[in-house]
């Protein structure tokens, strides 16, 4: 029988080992960076892809009991928040992480793309957790179809989308196929440690909500904005209404977690009321 005091403790263990997954993956991507072994554009494209799926994956480690778990587990987003904001501004000099993380190597580009993409994370994970199949639309679309379309519409991206120029067929198409793929293997991932349901209809639920984030990728608000913004916003405000109509649950763990704290508030009135006849 797992303690309070036991829980936090793994839940601390286990916070641990993906800070130090995703801190060792960064650190690789930085290397690669600064010994120039890959184009500047595809390393940071590639550090989208695979820090938020690395630190997606590590999720089932965490307990099940304890409330604290969602706000244990991105610890290290939040730390490389702070990182992120301090070269951004340039109090700290780091040509790894600039080299790593920006397009044109300006490490002003820090404030806006990679700590909105840092910043959607943590809420993410905070806020709908690994019960939720918000939580999968939103990490594998950010994630694996943001930047999959980038390394595609680069590659193959010769037709050009006729209501944004900067974006083309190939790199939309490709993130519409990446997204709805990660998200039905994360979700059979998730189903598999009794987290998320398993069906044709969330398979279904997904690829809408893919087909919804490549358009809004393709918008030119989103190249205004900034994708890392406009993706994930869609996929809550798409997958809260979609979720729901096919009559997905859990689709908000602090939802849950008030009904809890609402449920013992309950109990705790009514012995004491009881108590005063």
């Amino acid at each position: 029988m797992w303690t309070d005091s036991s829980l936090l403790l793994r839940d601390a263990g286990a916070a641990l080992l993906t800070g130090v997954a995703a801190a060792a993956l960064l650190r690789f991507w930085e290397e690669v960076a600064n010994r120039k072994l890959l184009d500047q554009k595809l390393c940071r494209k590639l550090v989208h892809i695979t820090v938020g799926l690395v630190y997606f994956l590590m999720w089932p480690l965490f307990s099940s009991e304890d409330v604290y778990a969602p706000f244990l587990a991105p610890l290290i987003i939040v730390i490389n928040i702070i990182k992120v904001t301090v070269i951004g501004l340039g109090a700290v000099k780091d040509d790894g992480v600039v080299n790593s993380m920006t397009r044109h190597g300006d490490y002003r580009e820090l404030l806006k793309g990679p700590l909105y993409y840092a910043c959607a994370i943590t809420l993410t994970t905070i806020i709908f957790w690994r019960t939720s199949p918000i939580s999968i639309a939103v990490i594998c679309n950010l994630c694996a179809g943001d930047g999959v379309a980038d390394i595609v519409g680069r590659r193959f991206g010769h037709a050009k989308l006729p209501h944004n120029p900067e974006k083309s067929y190939a790199g939309t198409i490709a993130m519409f196929l990446a997204g709805f793929i990660a998200s039905v293997l994360y979700m059979c991932y998730f189903h598999h440690f009794g987290f998320v349901e398993e069906s044709w209809t969330l398979v279904v639920a997904f690829g809408a909500i893919s087909l919804v984030a490549a358009v809004v990728e393709s918008l030119p608000i989103s190249t205004r904005l900034d994708d890392n913004l406009t993706v994930p916003l869609a996929c809550v405000l798409v997958g809260a209404v979609v979720f729901y109509l096919v009559g997905a649950r859990n689709l908000c763990c602090m939802s849950r977690g008030r009904s809890n704290i609402s449920a013992i508030a309950g109990m705790v009135f009514a012995g004491s009321s009881s108590s005063s006849k």
